[in-house]
């Protein structure tokens, strides 16, 4: 009797769809990794992605912009994070290189001063400039007083916490201490990454707010979104028409705003831009992408135009501001170029 049925259950499968017993699609793997600043938003980017292409899966390693553009150039990457283009220099002998602006983001100046956890420190340029350079060494100095002459600092020594690791948020805060100060460009510099003269390096936006939080005196820069979220306090930079501006999702958006007046679809960078509002640390970050072979070449476009158009309605919850609508179509017009 149970040969029988046996029998009778094996002819009746024998006839099923073969579409029952479809193997399941391998997962096809994209690998990126870089810029440290814009890692809160690319990872909500993948995991809401991965909702709606269940085959595709997507990592992105936070190890800053340094690391992003070396791995991404030495073939280790299908694509790479940035805050600042790759130079012609780094470019030589590659493929075709293509820029793709994902988002606008500030850097931040923070600090750990218990005592002065509820107002709002000014700072110049001039003067942020001094005190990476190892000039201005206590923060009660005669020059920070005069210009926050109604908060009583402590007789506190400055400890200074840098980048470790190449990055962009490094070279966006370099960059406008060397236009601030044409000493500080001759004994430090700018760039990716830079000898500052003292100080403890981290690794990461989250290595360096890590180390803020421990030590009370140290002052540093980070991304705005990890500023805000962390809730950590944020320097007021005087800006180009000289107003002191703290940096939030208003003032970055007013800078972008004004960029676009100025015929400035993107830039490398928007330091010092003019604008009452305007907060004068803040940039554009990029995937950097080439051709790619098929199956992976489609895929990987077909994430970033997501970022680029789904993907944005993200960005103010996780303290970004979404492209202005001229950079993100632009940016779309530029995928194409990368169409096998």
């Amino acid at each position: 009797m149970f040969l029988k049925y046996f029998l009778l259950v094996f002819f009746c499968l024998s006839f099923l769809p073969s579409c029952f017993f479809k193997k399941k699609e391998k997962e096809l793997l994209i690998n990126g990794a870089g810029a440290s600043f814009p890692y809160i938003l690319y990872s909500k980017w993948i995991k809401e992605y991965k909702k709606e292409k269940k085959d595709v899966k997507i990592n992105y390693q936070s190890i800053g912009s340094g690391g992003g553009i070396r791995q991404f150039l030495s073939g280790t990457l299908d694509f790479g994070g940035t805050d600042i283009p790759v130079s012609s220099e780094e470019e030589k002998n590659q493929k075709k290189i293509v820029h793709i602006p994902t988002t606008l983001g500030a850097v931040a100046i923070t600090y750990n001063l218990a005592s002065l956890k509820n107002q709002t420190i000014k700072l110049t340029g001039e003067l942020l400039a001094d005190i990476f350079r190892g000039k201005v060494k206590y923060w009660n100095d005669s020059k920070i007083q005069e210009i926050n002459r109604e908060i009583s600092f402590p007789s506190k020594k400055i400890l200074l916490v840098y980048r470790a690791d190449g990055s962009g948020t490094t070279s966006f805060f370099t960059e406008f201490l060397s236009l601030k100060s044409p000493v500080f460009l001759k004994e430090v510099g700018k760039g990716k990454s830079v000898p500052w003269p003292f100080g403890l390096g981290a690794k990461g936006n989250e290595g360096v707010m890590g180390l803020v939080r421990k030590l009370e005196g140290a002052i540093s820069y980070i991304g705005l979104s990890y500023a805000i979220s962390q809730n950590l306090p944020r320097v007021a930079i005087k800006n180009k028409d000289g107003f002191f501006v703290q940096p939030s999702l208003s003032s970055l958006q007013f800078t972008a705003m004004q960029a676009l007046k100025d015929k400035e679809a993107y830039t490398e960078s928007l330091i010092d831009k003019k604008g009452e509002e305007s907060y004068p640390i803040s940039g554009y970050t990029f995937f950097i992408l080439s051709k790619l072979p098929e199956p992976k070449g489609s895929a990987l476009l077909d994430f970033v135009k997501w970022s680029l158009t789904k993907g944005q309605k993200f960005s103010e919850s996780l303290h970004f501001i979404p492209l202005p609508p001229p950079v993100r179509w632009e940016a779309i017009k530029k995928l194409s170029s990368l169409k096998n």
